[in-house]
């Protein structure tokens, strides 16, 4: 069975989704004990990479998850509406290339992400 653990700052983000939403982004999330491999984790979503973290970006709908995979388990680290990542990417000036090529460069969504980490609590 795989745990799936949202930090503060991610389950905040969630909670302040209507219901029909958030069942919208769990639905595709959707990971299974089968699915926790990088070969396949990599064709179903898009991957971030830097200084050896690897983060996976699920699409749905208007949202995007991004998530890590530790110990078999997904830590959820961020919750973002696309139009928020858009406006992200056009406040830093980003090179141009593919959105998961830019976002594994950008120093702020690291630290986006870092700040989510330092909020996660395993039970």
């Amino acid at each position: 069975m795989i745990q799936i653990v949202f930090n503060d700052i991610s389950a905040a983000e969630l909670s302040h989704l209507p219901t029909q939403v958030q069942f919208h982004l769990l639905e595709a999330l959707n990971i299974q004990p089968a699915d926790i491999d990088e070969s396949i984790l990599s064709k179903r979503y898009g991957v971030l990479e830097r200084g050896g973290k690897k983060l996976y970006r699920c699409r749905a709908g208007d949202h995007r998850i991004y998530f890590a995979v530790v110990d078999g388990n997904v830590s959820v680290h961020r919750v973002l509406h696309k139009n928020t990542l858009t406006d992200f990417l056009f406040r830093s000036n980003l090179p141009g290339g593919g959105e998961d090529e830019a976002l594994s460069q950008s120093k702020s969504f690291w630290h986006l992400i870092d700040e989510g980490a330092k909020t996660l609590k395993v039970a």
